[in-house]
């Protein structure tokens, strides 16, 4: 039997496909205006206005004198060790603390819990952070950027929620087993709690990936800038000169423009890239994480 609609549903219908269509494009023409812009000819470029839906002539300069800049290399170089190590570290700390405060036998846990809370709330500011790193003698080191941030509070209750939705009888069979706490996180709690952990993965290695603040307040040595960091410069302080020695003068602010957009673009495709292997896990692992006993 063919179900007809009526002429509510019908408008309803198209005005969903409408509206969605102009949210889907609303929120992907910034990034194919960068994209196309980036590789237009410098000149014409510069003088257009409007909304650009292709490219204006074609040039690959932009990219070229990017991925010729040794400080965007080095950027990359320093970003990607930032994103490993970090996220590893981020992983490590949370499924610990996520796994001792999801144990039924755990005094105070709830007490635990409730200053654990209290950091989303507040927390001691700027200026007493910037004096702690300081006199723990990690100031314009990597581990300013590692250590502070090594548990997200917010990602640390989604990961003990998980792994409290995790049937007690598994643990208490391993244990009748001889298993101890080591044995059940590792071969019992995570292997079942891997959606979750691909969740955490991807929101603490985009965290890392498009953090520049705290590389602008703890770190002073240009060897160690993250890429975003560099992407400021070149955005905002507009440093693109050198970057354009083989450039005529004429050509300097038409090219400058190009070179931020290409800047733009790859410093945001590793993740973009990063980003469909993982987001299977995205909405299983969020739904899993806001589950309650």
């Amino acid at each position: 039997m063919t179900y007809k609609r009526s002429s509510g549903e019908t408008v309803f219908l198209w005005f969903n496909v409408t509206f969605m269509l102009l949210l889907c494009f609303a929120t992907l023409y910034p990034f194919v205006y960068i994209l196309f812009a980036s590789i237009s000819d410098p000149t014409e470029i510069s003088r257009f206005r409007g909304m650009l839906l292709y490219p204006k002539g074609f040039s690959l300069d932009a990219y070229a004198a990017v991925l010729q800049n040794p400080m965007v290399l080095t950027g990359y170089r320093n970003t990607l060790f930032y994103v490993i190590a970090g996220t590893a570290i981020n992983l490590v700390m949370t499924t610990l603390g996520a796994y001792a405060l999801s144990r039924r036998n755990v005094y105070f846990r709830d007490h635990i819990m409730l200053f654990i809370v209290i950091t989303m709330v507040f927390s001691g500011g700027l200026i007493p952070s910037f004096l702690l790193i300081n006199n723990l003698g990690m100031l314009n080191t990597p581990w300013a950027l590692l250590l502070p941030g090594a548990i997200n509070s917010f990602n640390l209750i989604i990961m003990r929620t998980a792994f409290q939705t995790i049937p007690a009888s598994l643990e208490e069979s391993a244990r009748i087993d001889g298993a101890n706490d080591w044995v059940i996180m590792t071969r019992i709690i995570i292997p079942l709690s891997m959606p979750v952990i691909a969740v955490m993965i991807l929101w603490y290695a985009v965290g890392h990936w498009n953090s520049y603040f705290n590389a602008l307040i703890y770190l002073r040595d240009r060897e160690l800038f993250p890429l975003q960091l560099v992407l400021r410069e070149i955005l905002i302080s507009n440093s693109t000169d050198n970057m354009m020695t083989g450039a005529a003068t004429s050509d300097r602010m038409d090219i400058g423009i190009t070179i931020k957009y290409a800047t733009i673009i790859v410093s945001t495709l590793p993740i973009l890239v990063l980003y469909p292997f993982l987001q299977k896990y995205f909405v299983h692992g969020v739904m899993i994480g806001a589950l309650k006993e």
